[in-house]
């Protein structure tokens, strides 16, 4: 498909996998000038609309940071309402959340500091790896705001209430292997193989059923906003609209038959 360069983001496909790159190393890839149009670009207009792409890896330039959150310099002096600041967050939390519920599963690299917005980000990831000199935190209070970009949410559910709100309340810094012993991140890997690990995973995923894991993803992440109950009765809906696909039934007859699959995502 045509895909036009985008400011402040790099964007690729091989082997069925979206590399989204964010591209401002000289402000720290930090959320500032195009950054979240050009994020909302490619993941809706193109990985969305790319039947080829199964699986994203969400990643940064450079080895300094994956984003290291708001632009301070380019917002400093800056005045706004309290309205239009409720107006604008709003659309950050509605790009953050269509992210975290696309429909493809994202993968985060995580290539440097991932600080402020910029773990708000990584968190809308299913899956974060991180490189070993990886440091992450919600530092926003100590600057006097709080962490407003879905962070108070997803940093509870990922970690624990006591753990988040003693992150959040002191702006802690976590290195990889914290981040890792708290189930902030899956996998540390040293930063010249921290991309090729991520692709390697999505490669992984990219060969499955598209159709089975896109409603593994939903059903997972509705289960995780209710009560169990409520999440079986979405995981009984999800496996009976999977029941009779094609997928499903390409499946069964590759086993049976001891031959790869070839799946259609239909």
């Amino acid at each position: 498909m045509d895909v036009k360069p985008l400011d402040c983001v790099n964007y690729s496909v091989k082997d069925g996998v979206a590399v989204i790159e964010i591209n401002r190393p000289d402000r720290m890839n930090t959320l500032g000038a195009t950054l979240k149009p050009d994020l909302e670009a490619a993941f809706f207009d193109y990985a969305r609309n790319d039947p080829e792409v199964r699986a994203v890896v969400l990643t940064a330039v450079g080895d300094r940071a994956f984003c290291a959150g708001a632009d301070i310099k380019e917002r400093d002096g800056r005045q706004i309402t309290t309205f239009d600041y409720f107006v604008t967050q709003e659309y950050t939390h509605d790009l953050f959340r269509r992210i975290e519920t696309f429909e493809r599963p994202v993968i985060a690299a995580i290539n440097g500091v991932a600080l402020g917005g910029g773990l708000e980000i990584a968190m809308c990831a299913d899956i974060r790896l991180a490189a070993e000199h990886a440091r992450m935190g919600l530092t926003e209070v100590k600057l006097g705001a709080i962490p407003a970009a879905g962070g108070t949410q997803r940093l509870t559910r990922l970690v624990g209430e006591s753990r988040a709100k003693e992150m959040v309340y002191t702006s802690a810094m976590l290195d990889a292997q914290e981040a890792l012993r708290l189930g902030l991140v899956s996998r540390v890997v040293p930063l010249s193989d921290l991309r090729g690990a991520a692709m390697e995973l999505a490669r992984r995923i990219a060969a499955q059923p598209p159709l089975a894991v896109a409603f593994a993803k939903q059903t997972m992440n509705a289960g995780m906003q209710v009560g169990i109950d409520a999440g079986l009765v979405y995981e009984r809906y999800a496996a009976s609209i999977l029941v009779n696909s094609e997928d499903r039934k390409e499946g069964f007859r590759a086993f049976v038959e001891k031959r790869p699959p070839v799946f259609k995502g239909v």
